[in-house]
């Protein structure tokens, strides 16, 4: 059953087709708070954490808050592996789509490795060699169909972990076929976005405090996060009139830019077991709200909600996200839309 009840006829969208890295990873607490050194080594251990790459989190969460209602259908590649094989079967058990995440030979699934030091702070290492690196225009082109099918009525999401050059060529066929589309970059491949003009294809661009920075060009000023949003998006703005933002700051909040209005939106206060994960819970919850027909700014409230929930687990799908625990999510912010919480009042448990 869907955690948010949206009548059919309501929605503004009724699929999904996305891409991005597919993928899983282990977690690493090393012992102390020093930064490693480049020659160093020290001790450690493995969490019991399960950890999931980035369109298999977007399209997992948007899947459970929507519903069969509701079709999601991720574009990627596996290796021909136990990792792969596995993580296949979880997203067809979750509802979603597969036929078009493809399984292939000499090269392996995806995958990370997060180290993280007592205090929370940490990184992420990602395997570049992987299935999801051979993602290409012609994947994109077989899933031509669905774009053409959903036509307005569908979400277009390009997402990290696979080459930019077939995000490209997913957003221009959404593009063709009338599609809204949202998309997310990482910091460190901002620069091939500024040049490459991608942004001009992006309806929604969802980035964090350091990635909005880097996209508009300007430094990233820690002390004042309100600033720095303010100023990423007078620039983008200028340069992307069409494009829409929502920008996250972890516990500080989120704010949105739907073109007129700057909103800002504050983090629930929620004991956090894990934060990796988190933005792409908030992206799925933002895609969910607006295929719920609600504003950007009520869309990212839906946002902060999923991911509030999504940091109560340790994993980065948590394994119990439900109805209630959007509630009592909820619960604890200091004010929420009528819409949103209509929904959530309304959902099934």
């Amino acid at each position: 059953m869907p955690l948010l009840n949206v009548p059919a006829g309501s929605r503004r969208f009724r699929g999904m087709v996305g891409t991005g890295g597919i993928g899983c990873g282990s977690f690493f607490l090393v012992e102390g708070n020093e930064t490693l050194g480049r020659e160093e080594s020290r001790a450690g251990r493995f969490l019991d954490r399960r950890d999931y790459c980035k369109l298999h989190i977007i399209c997992h969460c948007v899947k459970a808050l929507l519903g069969e209602g509701f079709e999601v259908s991720p574009i990627g590649r596996v290796g021909r592996d136990a990792d792969g094989a596995r993580l296949t079967t979880e997203m067809a058990a979750a509802g979603l789509d597969t036929r078009f995440v493809q399984a292939v030979d000499a090269v392996p699934t995806l995958f990370s490795f997060c180290y993280l030091y007592p205090d929370g702070a940490g990184g992420n290492l990602t395997t570049r060699d992987s299935a999801s690196g051979t993602v290409d225009a012609a994947a994109m082109r077989a899933a031509e169909p669905v774009l053409e099918s959903l036509g307005r009525a569908g979400i277009a999401l390009a997402a990290p972990e696979v080459p930019l050059a077939a995000r490209r060529t997913l957003l221009e066929l959404a593009g063709r076929h009338g599609m809204f589309t949202a998309a997310s970059f990482t910091r460190a491949e901002m620069d091939q976005v500024r040049s490459s003009g991608v942004l001009e294809l992006v309806n929604l661009c969802a980035l964090n405090l350091e990635e909005a920075a880097a996209a508009a060009g300007i430094a990233h000023d820690r002390a004042h996060p309100g600033e720095t949003v303010r100023r990423a998006v007078e620039a983008l703005s200028r340069a992307f009139p069409g494009m829409h933002l929502s920008v996250t700051a972890g516990k500080t909040g989120s704010w949105s830019w739907d073109g007129r209005d700057l909103v800002f939106d504050p983090a629930a206060a929620l004991r956090v077991e894990g934060t990796a994960g988190a933005g792409d819970a908030h992206l799925a919850g933002v895609l969910a709200g607006l295929s719920a027909s609600l504003a950007l700014a009520e869309a990212q409230q839906v946002g902060t909600i999923t991911a509030g929930a999504s940091v109560t687990s340790p994993h980065t799908i948590h394994p119990a996200l439900s109805a209630e625990l959007l509630r009592s999510t909820c619960a604890v912010r200091p004010a929420t839309s009528p819409r949103v919480a209509a929904l959530l009042d309304t959902a099934n448990g």
